[in-house]
């Protein structure tokens, strides 16, 4: 009798179980780097600086970010989080869907890499019209183009990485 409850092993899927890790430290990181800086406990200051050494990295414009705990500021921009933040969304949606509806555009093959790789565009288009002075950077303008990017980049990946079995031949 013994044994019998440990027969079956466990499912777990690597892939999406590092996938959601990933994408954990990417929603809340950002967010955490202004609180830990500010409390000046023991170890979080050093933290916060990771988290601010990373979103330097990742980040064209980390000195934009939102300030939480003043003086500090989220370690990314509001773009860079607009982008998480639509990840973040169509991480939930794959939750709740499956991967089942129109929408997800990797069932598409190349015409669905296509229209990412199109809709992925917003981030650099509206990164270089700052650039090229067409206007200034404001956290309100800039959101909703990561929010499209980030939203295009998840609704591609998301059945890749969290489907059943990886299906190689949905897009090659």
């Amino acid at each position: 009798m013994t044994g019998i409850a440990f027969r079956r092993r466990s499912k777990i899927r690597w892939v999406s179980a590092i996938a959601d890790f990933i994408l954990a430290g990417m929603v809340l990181g950002p967010l955490a780097a202004p609180i830990l800086a500010a409390l000046r406990l023991p170890m979080f200051p050093l933290i916060a600086d990771i988290i601010y050494f990373m979103g330097h990295y990742v980040c064209p414009q980390p000195d934009m970010g939102v300030t939480l705990a003043p003086p500090y500021i989220m370690a990314v921009c509001m773009r860079c989080y607009g982008t998480v933040t639509g990840l973040l969304i169509t991480r939930l949606l794959y939750g709740i869907t499956s991967g089942k509806g129109f929408y997800w555009l990797t069932q598409y093959g190349w015409g669905g890499a296509v229209l990412t790789s199109f809709l992925m565009m917003a981030y650099p288009v509206e990164l270089a019209a700052e650039v090229l002075n067409w206007w200034s950077f404001n956290n309100y303008l800039v959101f909703p183009f990561g929010l499209i990017t980030g939203l295009a980049w998840g609704l591609f990946t998301m059945p890749i990485l969290h489907g059943k079995k990886l299906k190689r031949s949905l897009i090659f």
